[in-house]
């Protein structure tokens, strides 16, 4: 396989490799980085393999044999939360990992999306809660979710209704970076034409996806981010082999005709896409998170009245719930 958008060049490639880290990066590397990933796409798109191939480690386990007798029937969608540490570059990142097995799997997934939207809401008022408190819980742990990886189905042909309401509702309120889930299922030609197809519907329904080039101030990043997003949507692939050959351990998919190697950049998009959230762009990705769509969020919420009656007040009350939540992250 080959990626659909023109190869990075050799100028960028070199510059990736040795990023330059933002002032935010800068003051995080010493204490860490904490950072939160949702994983929404349907079952059977791979969202277990990419997991624990972003992590280079099993973070999920392979799943039980359904049962035949129960297999018809869709279980409802639920949040399962993985502690992931991890060092990048010298970095230490503590990850928080949210998948959401039984997204897009019934007939009607109208609750899927509001289940969606009010668990991102919620991470967003328990910060505004905290901000109003008199006295802050030194211990707090921000959730709020920095990146959602959305897995699209590889139906060869467009977004599907399901996609599109899903990235109209959640848009102003997260970070979407879309991915071709199980893209080894296409050729060549037709993984080129379906990104193409893709990247259309996008634009016709005005879709807001995360914009690698919301920061104009740097000339050389812009350049950068514009050929990231040639890539749009990313073409993943993921294993849970690794093999030893003359070059050392490789990840690879295996099928009867040959393998893909999956780090390498001429045959998909996920070596791209792990740099991507685990290194050049994390501190961008927390920063816009933080600086835009959590400030969009807290004047709309502030404008209609805040967060109910009696939150954030009280100094006693405050003190309670401080030992509440330091047990709870501690």
């Amino acid at each position: 396989m080959a990626p659909s958008a023109p190869s990075i060049n050799s100028t960028m490639s070199s510059r990736m490799a040795t990023p330059r880290p933002s002032s935010y990066r800068y003051k995080s590397e010493k204490r860490g980085m904490t950072y939160n990933i949702m994983l929404v796409g349907q079952s059977g798109l791979g969202r277990r393999t990419f997991l624990n191939t972003l992590c280079e480690r099993e973070v999920i386990s392979p799943p039980e044999a359904p049962n035949p007798e129960t297999a018809n029937i869709a279980d409802p969608m639920r949040f399962d939360t993985y502690e992931v540490n991890i060092e990048e570059e010298g970095t230490r990142i503590s990850m928080t990992v949210i998948d959401t097995p039984g997204f897009g799997d019934g007939l009607d997934n109208t609750e899927c999306f509001k289940q969606l939207q009010d668990y991102i809401e919620a991470q967003f008022d328990e910060v505004l809660v905290e901000e109003s408190r008199i006295k802050r819980n030194r211990r707090y742990r921000d959730h709020r979710i920095h990146t959602l990886i959305y897995f699209i189905t590889p139906t060869g042909h467009s977004l599907r209704e399901l996609d599109i309401e899903l990235i109209k509702r959640l848009g102003e309120y997260v970070n979407i970076i879309p991915v071709i889930g199980r893209a080894d299922s296409l050729t060549v030609e037709e993984l080129a034409t379906f990104k193409q197809n893709v990247m259309r519907d996008i634009d016709y329904y005005k879709l807001p996806l995360y914009n690698f080039c919301w920061d104009e101030s740097d000339s050389e990043a812009l350049k950068e981010n514009r050929e990231i997003m040639d890539y749009t949507p990313f073409s993943v692939v993921t294993c849970d082999e690794v093999l030893d050959n003359e070059f050392g351990a490789v990840r690879v998919r295996r099928y009867p005709w040959g393998s893909i190697e999956i780090d390498d950049e001429g045959q998909c998009d996920f070596a791209l896409l792990r740099y991507i959230l685990l290194n050049s762009h994390i501190a961008d990705l927390i920063n816009y998170t933080e600086d835009v769509l959590y400030e969009n969020y807290r004047t709309k919420k502030l404008e209609v009245g805040g967060f109910g009656e009696g939150e954030g007040e009280g100094e006693e009350e405050n003190d309670e719930d401080d030992e509440v939540l330091g047990a709870k992250n501690e």
